[in-house]
C-alpha cells in the first residue's frame, strides 16, 4: 500500500512539473506550488456542453485567469506526443 501511495505521489509531481514547465510557461503560475494550481484552475465553476465531435466549456464572465486557462489549452492542444522507443 505505501509503495503504491508513493507510486501516484511521484507520477502527480512529474504531472505537475511538465504542466508547470510546459504549459504554463511564461504565466503568473509558472512558480506556482500545486495546491495553487488546483486551486485556481481546477477549482473553477464551468458549463460543459458536448456535441458530436467536441466539447466546448463555457467559463464564467468574470473568472480572472481565463487568458492563462486560453494559453493552457491550446499549449496541450497543439502539444506533439513524444516518439516511442520502438518506431524506426
Amino acid at each position: 500500500a505505501n509503495c503504491m501511495r508513493l507510486l501516484l505521489h511521484a507520477a502527480a509531481y512529474i504531472l505537475h512539473q511538465q504542466l508547470r514547465t510546459e504549459g504554463l510557461r511564461y504565466t503568473a503560475l509558472s512558480q506556482a506550488q500545486p495546491s495553487t494550481v488546483i486551486a485556481k484552475l481546477f477549482k473553477i465553476a464551468v458549463q460543459v456542453r458536448q456535441y458530436k465531435n467536441k466539447i466546448v466549456l463555457h467559463l464564467p464572465s468574470a473568472c480572472p485567469l481565463k487568458d492563462s486557462l486560453w494559453t493552457l489549452t491550446e499549449r496541450l492542444r497543439l502539444a506533439t506526443p513524444a516518439r516511442s522507443l520502438n518506431s524506426s
